[in-house]
């Protein structure tokens, strides 16, 4: 192990906002926000921002690295198996932008049910008579239909309570209350009001939410996906909400990203938001504190609280 005296270097990839590191950071290790080739190649650790791809000619170009930071739990931009092959562990955050993102949902959820888009519209181009033609719904009495019961799933539950929805829960892997569970994805949809996806994207789930899937909700049904955005195909989901089968959309996902124009970011009961729900000031703060704290237990030799499956 490096003698405590040993300078280390760990280097930002990706915009790390100055001072949120230098706190979690011993006296003989040193933040650099904007590494040069240099600095990449002696580099102990980086602390790894969403948007940046960790791949093997990067890895390539840090031979010292001994641990890899990610802000999140996204890994899909990082050759987890590779760093592993060379020893590296990729630390990730889970749980530090869990609140962000489960207020994300309800922020959805409240514009698609309260027509906020609709109804700004109404006053800003000053046509209050067409008010009561304006369908605006409830949460009270519903249901919430929550797949995915991880951290964000069980706090999006948690919050759902206190809007006296009723919540229904599907998760295979998870430990879900009998009160709530279901036993498949259709199960849940065909019980749902609003439904909220919570789970990774992986070749088994992707286009998870389908046209076969859409048609066994409720007419009217809203759907919000603030988790990956192949897990929904929005095509079908177009198609729904042109036949009034899906009453509203909240999209924060998107596959690729940035996306190219979509038809169904047009319509009416859609609301877009360019995968900001979990990136809070608070959010952020949180997850580049517990990276930077991840980076720091490896240095030192200590255990981190959560590192990524190879």
């Amino acid at each position: 192990m490096a003698s405590i005296t040993t300078p280390q270097i760990l280097v930002a990839l990706g915009g790390v906002e100055a001072g949120l590191v230098e706190p979690e950071l011993a006296p003989h290790q040193q933040i650099i926000h904007n590494p040069t080739e240099a600095d990449l190649a002696r580099a102990d650790a980086a602390i790894v921002r969403a948007a940046y791809r960790v791949d093997r000619e990067l890895l390539d170009r840090m031979p010292a690295l001994k641990v890899i930071a990610r802000t999140g739990v996204g890994t899909d931009l990082v050759d987890v198996a590779e760093a592993n092959r060379r020893g590296i562990p990729v630390v990730i955050t889970p749980g530090s932008n869990t609140a962000s993102v489960a207020e994300g949902v309800f922020s959805h959820l409240l514009a698609l049910v309260k027509k906020l888009s609709t109804l700004t519209s109404l006053v800003r181009d000053g046509r209050w008579e067409e008010r009561s033609g304006a369908a605006v719904g409830d949460l009270e009495g519903f249901t919430l239909g929550i797949i995915g019961y991880g951290r964000i799933g069980r706090r999006v539950a948690r919050i759902a309570e206190a809007f006296d929805l009723k919540v229904l829960a599907f998760d295979p892997f998870a430990d879900v209350p009998a009160g709530i569970r279901c036993e498949t994805v259709e199960e849940l949809l065909g019980r749902s009001d609003f439904v909220t996806l919570h789970v990774p994207l992986t070749p088994e789930n992707h286009n998870l939410i389908n046209a076969e899937r859409l048609a066994l909700m409720p007419p009217g049904a809203i759907l919000v996906n603030c988790s990956r955005g192949g897990l929904v195909d929005l095509d079908a989901a177009h198609q729904a909400l042109l036949s009034g089968q899906l009453g509203g959309l909240g999209l924060d996902v998107y596959d690729p990203e940035p996306p190219a124009h979509h038809a169904v970011f047009d319509h009416g009961n859609v609301v877009l938001t360019p995968h900001l729900m979990g990136f809070t000031r608070q959010g952020m703060a949180h997850t580049v504190r517990d990276a930077a704290k991840g980076a720091v237990d490896v240095l030192a030799g200590r255990s981190p609280a959560a590192v990524a499956a190879p």
